[in-house]
């Protein structure tokens, strides 16, 4: 899974090029989400430079992956950077998905998560995984809900890889950029999305996510490849 910077993001992760260039290492599928004018009204925040695309490949060799991608970006996106994780992959809910480059009719959101020192791995992993997660999924309107643990950086992206301990993907309602009974499936119920917003706010606060947080609202393609 890797986090891309730069201009000129969208013509040159959806080109038919990249595709081909990723077949070559075995690489059997891609997911490009994209911030761009479709999610323009989203809410969306970060620790450092906005993150402008998130992209995952599913194949055997991920160094060779990680390098296709770089040398890929740099002829079609000039100062783009990308950095690169092995994950673990757990689909919590899982979503309607067609593999033809079209995008998806929802709102995807990308968050890149990061343990806080205070807590160890052990503990945060359990809070995270076992206690937020059904927290996450009944306060909120997600039609699906994507856990990414971060295993270890890969060689062949950034040199100097930002700390990133999971990504999550969740995607809601398009409605949910403009309206957050939409995002919430509060139903029009004030009370009710107060009930949800303070039971979700709490639980991520108890998984460090209420600080050094990237939320990135994103146009969801995938292709087999």
């Amino acid at each position: 899974m890797f986090l891309v910077w730069g201009d000129g993001l969208g013509p040159a992760l959806t080109a038919p090029a990249l595709r081909e260039a990723l077949a070559a290492t075995g690489a059997l599928r891609l997911q490009v989400n994209l911030d761009d004018e479709h999610v323009a009204d989203a809410l969306r925040f970060g620790t450092g430079e906005p993150i402008g695309a998130i992209v995952s490949v599913w194949g055997p060799e991920p160094e060779r992956v990680a390098g296709a991608l770089t040398d890929h970006l740099g002829t079609s996106a000039p100062g783009a950077t990308t950095a690169g994780w092995l994950v673990e992959e757990r689909r919590r809910v899982d979503p309607a998905e067609t593999y033809d480059g079209s995008r998806a009719d929802v709102l995807a959101n990308t968050a890149v998560l990061r343990r806080p020192a205070e807590l160890d791995e052990e503990t945060w992993l359990h809070r995270w995984l076992v206690e937020h997660t059904p927290i996450a999924i009944r306060t909120q309107a997600t039609s699906a809900y994507l856990q990414h643990r971060c295993l270890s950086p890969l060689p062949g992206s950034h040199p100097d890889p930002p700390h990133v301990d999971a990504i999550v993907e969740e995607l809601f309602p398009t409605a949910g950029m403009h309206d957050v009974h939409a995002f919430y499936g509060s139903g029009g119920d004030d009370a009710e999305l107060s009930r949800r917003m303070t039971e979700l706010m709490a639980s991520v606060s108890r998984i460090g996510a209420d600080r050094d947080l990237d939320l990135v609202p994103g146009s969801r393609h995938l292709w087999d490849l």
